[in-house]
């Protein structure tokens, strides 16, 4: 009788050994699901810069070929274009901060 307590007592150890080890690798393994996410936001975003960068060579292309066809009216709109929009910044950022 005293035997089957022992084996009883060794079996309830072990049981919440292995309870302790299954809660520990859930752990792991919500770590490693919030990281992988992570890591997808990280891509994401770096596909979105990358798609903006090659965007804005090919508006830095089309806009050097306008100014290498010397069309002066149009270089002073995008001229008079950049000034504006650089003043709208100025003004909204001195407003913010």
């Amino acid at each position: 009788m005293a035997e089957a307590y022992e084996r009883e007592r060794q079996n309830n150890a072990r049981l919440e050994e292995l309870s302790a080890k299954v809660s520990s690798l859930r752990g792991v393994t919500v770590d490693i699901y919030d990281n992988s996410r992570a890591q997808d936001v990280i891509d994401n975003t770096s596909d979105t810069f990358s798609s903006m960068s090659t965007q804005l060579k090919g508006s830095a292309g089309r806009l050097g070929r306008m100014a290498a066809s010397g069309n002066k009216v149009a270089i002073l709109k995008l001229s008079a274009i950049l000034i504006g929009v650089f003043l709208v910044l100025y003004y909204i950022l001195k407003w913010i901060f």
